[in-house]
């Protein structure tokens, strides 16, 4: 007889306290590539410190050099605006606010399977 794996989706229960998992877009302008990384690199540095981060990477796109994705995991919602509110995100913010060359492009998501 076959046994069949059972899928372990997470309780309902549970569900409040569940990772966030954020993906970050940021395009900078072509000609700012090295300067914004620069940036993100500081930024991954100190977002690592965070007590709630449990998983920050940073990918620069292949051909398009100034086009950048965070991939990050957090306890919680609450882990994720707190990091919003950080000195190291306002500062990431400050220092790369003239190199964007388009609005960051911020996105949750949460495990449901």
């Amino acid at each position: 007889m076959m046994r069949v794996p059972r899928r372990r989706g997470i309780p309902p229960a549970n569900r409040s306290h569940i990772m966030v998992h954020v993906l970050a877009r940021i395009t900078a302008q072509p000609a700012s590539a090295d300067a914004m990384r620069e940036i993100l690199v500081e930024l991954v540095a100190q977002s690592l410190k965070e007590a709630d981060c449990l998983h920050y990477e940073l990918f620069q796109q292949e051909g398009a050099a100034h086009i950048f994705q965070t991939v990050e995991r957090w306890t919680n919602g609450a882990a994720v605006d707190a990091h919003m509110s950080t000195p190291h995100v306002a500062a990431a913010i400050a220092k790369g606010g003239a190199l964007f060359g388009a609005a960051p492009e911020i996105l949750r998501f949460t495990q449901i399977a």
